[in-house]
């Protein structure tokens, strides 16, 4: 039987409040400054502006997950799926550039890949911190 330990395991608490940070960071980021950053990535202003204005909330969600004593795991494997999916978009974002009609440039598509990368990590890490945050319970022997 699976059961959620008492503790949770100081990646996931780590995993979670770094992707907290980092979101929150990359949003404000790129909704502060979505003009300067559209003129050097290539991609349109109101994409950035969107998507940072999309992470500022989810910054928050994940920054009070990450602060639970004890994490719900269904909303962990929430963020998980929601990072994921940013990543499979950063992705054919940056590889398929005519999927969207965007053009962006090689600064642009290295700035896309190098956060999918870092987003993967996190998801990496949550998935691992999560399967540490729960045990196989041994049997009971009276």
């Amino acid at each position: 039987m699976t059961t959620p330990s008492p503790n949770t395991s100081p990646l996931l608490r780590f995993a979670l409040l770094g992707d907290a940070v980092a979101s929150g960071a990359t949003g404000l980021l790129l909704a502060a400054a979505s003009g300067p950053l559209a003129w050097l990535l290539g991609l349109p202003a109101p994409l950035l502006r969107g998507a940072g204005l999309v992470l500022l909330p989810y910054a928050i969600l994940v920054a009070w997950l990450g602060m639970r004593p004890v994490p719900a795991p269904p909303l962990v494997r929430t963020v998980i799926a929601v990072n994921l999916f940013w990543v499979a978009d950063s992705l054919l974002l940056a590889l398929g550039p005519a999927l969207f009609g965007l053009a962006p440039n090689g600064l642009g598509i290295a700035f896309v890949l190098a956060q999918a990368a870092v987003v993967l990590g996190f998801a990496v890490a949550q998935c691992i911190g999560l399967r540490r945050a729960t045990h196989v319970a041994p049997p009971a022997y009276a």
